[in-house]
């Protein structure tokens, strides 16, 4: 296992540059009561430059997300009684795939059937760049021997209650103590880039290992985990690899959030605080 500590950078931008030139990038987010979550990982995604982001929501909440945030475009996804996506939604969002360099599936879906078929046949795409979050992984902690099934290029992006849950369901041994054991473990089951969410933010792909020095308590607040995943599939979609897009995600996240705690302390910093802070963080590095 080979430890990194040096941050990976983004290429200068060229003065001919277009908005293809930085990835085009799909959210697949909301449902009713969680609009935000969809909205505060497309904000984030912009702010970390990606060129085209494409938030894929449930209809009934599309103009609540699309007002928001005017820089990204929207896409109403059919969705079940209770305003989550159905199980219908899956032909919407594979015609999405060839357009887009990076898929994120998760924050705000909520935990449900429809969502998980939409997920399972997500895992069927071959090559397709995929981070999974929050209730992304939810329901993958419920598919059964998910990772046998994969053929998706994936980053998990667990907190500390997902990795649990998406431990019982692959493996017969206890959960570790050690944090860096958990996802380097996880990751080479899985084949996956891991995150490992929390003091100390581990990213681990099986064979190099990182661990995060940046951020703060105040940003134990809802919405920042969105926050990131908009950070990290951005930087995906610009053509960084999956284990050098999380190490640059989870340092600039948590470096934005320092930048924030400083302006508001951390008791007053709030999730959108830390995309405000984006711009200056991305400067320092």
């Amino acid at each position: 296992m080979r430890t990194v500590t040096k941050i990976p950078r983004l290429k200068r931008r060229a003065a001919d540059a277009h908005k293809g030139d930085f990835g085009k990038i799909c959210i697949i987010a909301g449902s009713i009561g969680m609009s935000g979550a969809a909205a505060l990982a497309g904000r984030a995604a912009l702010r970390a430059g990606a060129g085209l982001v494409r938030v894929a929501t449930p209809k009934s909440i599309l103009p609540i997300v699309a007002s928001i945030e005017p820089s990204f475009t929207t896409i109403p996804l059919p969705e079940d009684n209770a305003g989550r996506i159905a199980a219908s939604a899956i032909n919407t969002i594979l015609n999405l795939i060839p357009d887009n360099d990076c898929i994120a599936f998760g924050p705000g879906l909520g935990i449900t059937q429809g969502v998980s078929s939409v997920l399972e046949r997500l895992l069927e795409q071959k090559g397709l760049h995929l981070i999974i979050d929050a209730d992304g992984l939810n329901n993958l902690s419920k598919i059964n021997d998910w990772s046998s099934k994969n053929k998706a290029n994936i980053i998990l992006t667990p907190h500390p209650g997902e990795m649990k849950r998406l431990w019982a369901g692959l493996f017969r041994i206890p959960l570790p103590a050690d944090r860096k054991i958990q996802a380097i473990q996880m990751a080479n089951k899985t084949g996956t880039t891991v995150v490992l969410k929390g003091k100390g933010t581990v990213v681990t792909d099986g064979e190099k290992l990182y661990v995060n020095k940046t951020g703060n308590p105040g940003m134990a607040t809802g919405g920042t985990g969105d926050v990131l995943t908009g950070i990290i599939t951005a930087l995906v979609g610009q053509g960084l690899s999956n284990f050098d897009a999380a190490v640059l995600g989870v340092y600039v996240h948590g470096l934005a959030g320092d930048i924030a705690a400083k302006k508001f302390g951390q008791i007053s910093l709030i999730a959108t605080d830390v995309i405000e802070s984006l711009g200056e963080a991305f400067k320092k590095i």
